[in-house]
């Protein structure tokens, strides 16, 4: 029996997950592994999508977590995804606000209906931004983060460039306190040491092009059979954020209770210039913002934003695809916002 194994992607917001997305897919070309992509959002556009290569099979779940709201229709986007497209790996990118630990417990459910193996939960940490978020009143968006860090096998401590020597120091100790079992991998822009490529892509040495398991260390901190005591494990009890406990017995967690989610359809073309200086004003409780625009020149741009830095890509979209702005944060005003962005039609 041939079990399709499937990694999941998880970080905060802005961490830096679709960049390793995107050179995961480098990887499966590299070594001939033939992938499929499911990717979420809690908002209603998927722009991360726009550069994955139209060749790989994806699937986008929209308008809410696949932990909570839309949990249903996972197990079958995996099994339709198998039985259409006969992957070699299945690559889940989480939305940045989920729980690993929900997650987990949503794709183990597929197991009813195909042979999977999960191979890796492999959580993205933006180094600087943990930091920071450590020193200060560590809240709601801290533990999200801690309970993303717990529950993964593998560990990308990302945007490295971001600090000094002692403050990596100090983040990597941070993280391997909150779990001293998972590989740790210091990394820019998700740049990977080719030994950590393979704990999540190494083919067996039969080249029969399934896969081997991840080594004992890297699996055993995903412990899959959603019981209640690895759910304590990973920093989580039986209670939702509203003190409630869940009749049902599981443990549910909804942790983007206090994220907000902006969308904004432009009317007509953007100056770059009056584009960035937007950018550079956004209050500091937006942490993430993507989307498409065409610029004033008539290039179509992407753009994606994360703590204060922006990045623009030209692109040539795959099919239609609108002049979107999707901003996700906390506690700001949206009605602000999107009076800033009309003032610029």
């Amino acid at each position: 029996m041939t079990m399709i194994p499937i990694l999941i992607l998880s970080g905060f917001l802005g961490s830096g997950k679709t960049t390793l997305l995107t050179r995961l897919l480098g990887e499966c070309v590299n070594k001939s592994i033939k992938p499929a992509v499911i990717m979420n959002e809690v908002g209603d556009v998927n722009l991360d999508g726009q550069l994955v290569d139209e060749e790989v099979a994806m699937r986008e779940m929209l308008s809410g977590c696949i932990c909570c709201t839309i949990r249903g229709d996972l197990s079958m986007e995996i099994k339709g995804l198998i039985e259409q497209e006969a992957p070699d790996l299945i690559l889940i990118e989480a939305t940045g606000v989920a729980n690993p630990i929900e997650i987990l417990d949503t794709v183990t459910e597929t197991a009813l209906l195909t042979p999977i193996d999960i191979r890796a939960v492999v959580t993205i940490v933006d180094a600087s931004h943990f930091l920071q978020l450590s020193r200060g009143t560590r809240g709601r968006t801290y533990r999200l983060m801690e309970d993303q860090i717990r529950c993964a096998s593998m560990l990308v401590l990302n945007k490295r460039d971001l600090v000094g020597e002692e403050e990596l120091e100090e983040v990597t100790q941070l993280v391997a306190a909150l779990n001293p079992v998972a590989s740790i991998q210091p990394a820019i822009h998700c740049e990977l040491d080719e030994c950590f490529w393979n704990l999540m892509l190494e083919p067996e040495a039969s080249g029969s092009g399934a896969f081997s398991r991840s080594n004992a260390k890297a699996r055993s901190a995903v412990d899959v059979r959603g019981d209640h005591h690895h759910a304590h494990n990973c920093g989580l009890d039986s209670r939702n954020d509203h003190g409630d406990h869940d009749p049902a017995g599981h443990d549910h967690h909804h942790s983007y209770d206090h994220v907000m989610v902006c969308t904004h359809y432009f009317s007509q073309p953007v100056d770059n210039h009056r584009w960035e200086q937007v950018m550079n004003e956004l209050p500091d409780g937006i942490y993430r913002a993507k989307g498409v625009y065409t610029a004033s020149t008539g290039e179509r741009m992407l753009f994606q934003y994360a703590y204060k830095q922006l990045e623009l890509i030209p692109i040539r979209p795959q099919g239609q695809l609108q002049d979107v702005a999707v901003f996700i944060g906390e506690h700001f005003s949206k009605q602000s916002l999107l009076s800033k962005l009309e003032e610029m039609a």
